[in-house]
């Protein structure tokens, strides 16, 4: 079996780490869109093009499914758009539904935090007005993030200054849970628990999308119960290019910041 999974950049690697837990016999194949980085930033044209070239790009390399292991993609290619394709194309969206349902009956708001696209588009928007009966979501952007995470940058004091800048309109000790509502958002968790209170929850949607993906390949539960993981059967690419030697050892890099960050 063979699974393609994309992203703009670096992001989609937190999805990748979830994907190869849950199906490490698998074979993967890792597209990271950089000479287009950041797709927050872009038109929905754009994006949209850029989609069409690496779908294009994964049924040449005869996938079984393709996973967008991006919000800001997800939020323009429609599931409409996606059914053109021959094969199970599985999105992301903001994990808002599930922050809600666990933790809306708690005292406190829900804070979703994306791309500046993903926000200002009508699929969010129209998300939360389904879910969010008691209006307790509140929306933020946080382009920078994407280009901290682009650089590898995880561990500088511009981070945690650039967070609390663009925090300072909203009440942190007010929240219970936040949503990460980028892929690139996932490698600064010991920041958001520097500015947060101690108890507020995390939510992505990389767990749920996985479970989307074996759903659309006919597993009834996850092989995770395996115990394996993973380690060799992963092609990466840039923009279309496979990675030299020395960028694998970057992405490394990126694949080992998410080891610890699952022990936090």
């Amino acid at each position: 079996m063979r699974v393609g999974i994309f992203d703009s950049g670096m992001g989609g690697l937190s999805v990748l780490h979830q994907a190869l837990r849950e199906l490490p016999e698998a074979e993967f194949i890792y597209y990271a869109d950089e000479e287009h980085v950041p797709y927050g930033e872009k038109t929905g044209e754009q994006i949209r093009g850029y989609i069409d070239e690496i779908i294009r790009f994964m049924l040449e390399k005869q996938v079984d499914a393709i996973v967008i292991a991006c919000n800001t993609a997800t939020s323009v290619a429609t599931k409409e758009y996606r059914s053109r394709f021959p094969v199970p194309i599985i999105g992301m969206e903001p994990a808002v539904k599930q922050a809600v349902e666990l933790y809306g009956s708690l005292p406190g708001r829900i804070l979703v935090a994306a791309t500046p696209v993903t926000i200002a588009g009508d699929k969010l928007h129209h998300l939360v007005e389904q879910v969010d009966r008691e209006d307790k979501v509140d929306l933020v952007a946080l382009p920078g993030l994407v280009r901290f995470a682009e650089k590898g940058d995880f561990e500088t004091e511009e981070i945690e200054k650039y967070l609390r800048e663009e925090l300072k309109g909203y009440a942190v000790n007010q929240y219970k849970a936040f949503v990460l509502g980028c892929t690139h958002f996932n490698y600064f968790m010991p920041y958001y628990k520097r500015i947060f209170p101690g108890n507020i929850k995390y939510v992505d949607g990389n767990a749920g999308t996985i479970r989307q993906l074996l759903r659309k390949l006919g597993y009834k539960e996850s092989k995770k119960a395996l115990k394996e993981k993973n380690n060799g059967r992963v092609s990466y690419y840039f923009s279309g290019t496979p990675v030299t030697a020395g960028e694998k050892k970057c992405i490394d890099i990126y694949m080992e910041q998410l080891e610890k960050l699952d022990s936090i």
